[in-house]
């Protein structure tokens, strides 16, 4: 039987006494708390300034969705589901398809999202994504075209914030970019009135039904945007922040960069002014490392899902 002695017991209580200090000092003076960390070049949580978090993508969590992707970044959890309908294309672009983005924040990712009220994040977050999917040539449109001038498929996608934990853009684009490479496009056929209709899976399949998209049943992923964002303070960029990092810092600044390196977007949402042309640099420089590290990620997720 195992006994603590008195000397051990005090040494517990001084222990956790220090440590409700340290937490007490951290929640009244956040910004000289942080601080006391960037001049030693370490964050709280042990990771260097210029580190992202652990991060795990996982395809196909709804099966339900014609593509889905959970991703992990930290406790940043989102969720993205693609569903395909049949559409009639535009006359301006007869022989594409379209693609509609929604980003939603629901009251259980954080306290700070209140019930009955849309979050101000949401919208913002969701045109981020869309003008990067669209502008970046991720996804080629005309592969969306089932019959030129008369169908094609529209693809909704929904990105669901489980856990806001900062870096909201990263997860969310990351989880889009997993989500449309899971997709797998379902048959369709066309009826003798020249209607489009999907084909029911291989059990309830009618034998005499024909389809017309045999060959374009995934999307070639081209040009992949690679995000990462950043909470600047004085000359310290924290590379992926965490909720707490982007509310004590000055400002932030998110960076987009295509497959090759190329910069594709800068975002920063307000606050102070940048400074220096060096700090996009540096920005650009971390997120090119960032870029390889999410590749390798997306790859081994496609990956297990082979293997399962």
């Amino acid at each position: 039987m195992e006994t603590t002695t008195v000397a051990e017991a005090g040494g517990e209580a001084k222990g956790m006494a220090a440590q409700m200090e340290v937490e007490a000092y951290r929640r009244l003076f956040p910004l000289p708390f942080y601080e006391r960390h960037l001049a030693e070049s370490l964050r709280p949580d042990g990771r260097p300034l210029g580190a992202a978090r652990d991060t795990t993508v996982s395809l196909g969590p709804v099966s339900s969705a014609d593509g889905s992707a959970l991703v992990k970044i930290g406790e940043t959890t989102m969720l993205a589901a693609i569903k395909l309908e049949v559409m009639s294309p535009s006359a301006e672009s007869p022989d594409e398809g379209s693609i509609a983005v929604e980003f939603y924040m629901p009251p259980i990712c954080s306290p700070l999202v209140r019930p009955g009220r849309p979050a101000e994040l949401a919208p913002i977050i969701s045109k981020q994504l869309s003008d990067v999917i669209m502008s970046s040539g991720m996804i080629n449109l005309k592969e969306l075209c089932l019959i030129s001038g008369k169908s094609s498929w529209i693809a909704y996608l929904d990105v669901y914030c489980l856990n806001a934990d900062g870096s909201l853009f990263d997860a969310a684009l990351l989880s889009s970019i997993a989500a449309f490479t899971h997709l797998q496009i379902p048959l369709v056929s066309v009826n003798d009135e020249g209607k489009v209709f999907t084909i029911p899976t291989s059990q309830d399949r009618n034998p005499n039904l024909e389809s017309v998209n045999n060959d374009k049943r995934k999307l070639s992923i081209q040009n992949t945007p690679f995000p990462l964002s950043f909470a600047l303070h004085k000359s310290y960029i924290l590379a992926d922040p965490t909720a707490e990092e982007e509310s004590v810092m000055e400002t932030s600044v998110s960076i987009v960069l295509d497959g090759m390196g190329n910069l594709l977007s800068v975002f920063k949402p307000g606050g102070a002014g940048l400074g220096s042309s060096l700090i996009i640099k540096e920005c650009v420089g971390l997120t090119k490392r960032r870029m390889e590290e999410l590749k390798s990620i997306l790859e081994e997720s496609v990956s297990a899902m082979e293997v399962d």
